[in-house]
């Protein structure tokens, strides 16, 4: 095929697209797990943690797909346990969702007794480079579906290679505002990690070969986050509502 009827085959643009959308989908679990890694940082190092992490994310993919021949073994077993035959892709999902179980419930304990200074402040214990390091682990971990999905569904690399790009790309300007808003919001923070632990759990169960359709997963998670959203706009109503009041009360006494 030439590369004329590459760009005009209806089906290359069909399955580009088609691809798109799963590789955002998917991204979802990636975002949100940046966008709470961030928030340890001090605010100038936030943009580039989400730089290096997000640049991670597409170097493993696309390292995946140059060695895809060598990848699509990673689904062959290589041992058994009882019942169960482990692949390696197995293993680095069970790791990868053992770390955000341990992640999640460790941030969510340092989130309610976590050390505070003299002022009161949460102190940042956070470094530049660990969070990078373990932006960098789940992003491993992730890809693992991300490039099982982009070969069940395309044939040609060159369409895996674009849409995991824009994949990525829509995840790089989605982090930042998901970030800013669990900053300005630290309600939504717990809400959040506990995606975390939902997504390792899920992690979990697919490395036993148990699949909890994704769609179940990411309805809970727009369900809440939807409802969290109403509590936001409904707290901020009322502080309106009683800053309103307030400056009446001190009108009526002027």
């Amino acid at each position: 095929m030439s590369f004329v009827e590459f760009l005009t085959d209806p089906n290359v643009w069909a399955s580009f697209l088609a691809l798109s959308a799963m590789e955002i989908v998917l991204g979802i679990d990636n975002v949100v797990f940046i966008s709470v890694m961030v928030q340890r940082l001090p605010k100038e190092q936030q943009l580039m943690a989400r730089r290096v992490g997000l640049s991670l994310a597409l170097v493993f993919r696309v390292i995946m797909l140059a060695f895809i021949a060598w990848f699509i073994h990673m689904t062959v077993p290589i041992f058994t346990v009882g019942d169960y035959a482990f692949s390696w892709r197995d293993l680095i999902l069970l790791a990868g969702g053992l770390f955000l179980l341990f992640k999640g419930t460790r941030e969510i304990h340092d989130g309610i007794e976590g050390e505070e200074d003299e002022n009161g402040a949460k102190l940042v214990v956070q470094s530049l480079t660990a969070a990078i390091v373990q932006i960098g682990i789940i992003d491993l971990v992730f890809s693992v579906d991300s490039i099982i999905t982009a070969v069940g569904m395309a044939e040609h690399i060159e369409v895996m290679i674009a849409a995991v790009a824009v994949a990525i790309a829509v995840m790089y300007f989605a982090s930042g505002p998901v970030a800013g808003f669990i900053e300005r919001h630290p309600t939504t923070k717990m809400l959040a990690l506990s995606f975390l632990l939902l997504i390792g759990a899920a992690l979990v169960a697919d490395a036993f070969h148990f699949h909890i359709p994704r769609g179940y997963i990411y309805f809970a998670m727009a369900f809440s986050a939807g409802v969290e959203i109403i509590n936001v706009l409904a707290t901020r109503k009322r502080r309106k509502t009683r800053a309103a009041e307030k400056k009446a009360k001190l009108g009526a006494k002027g």
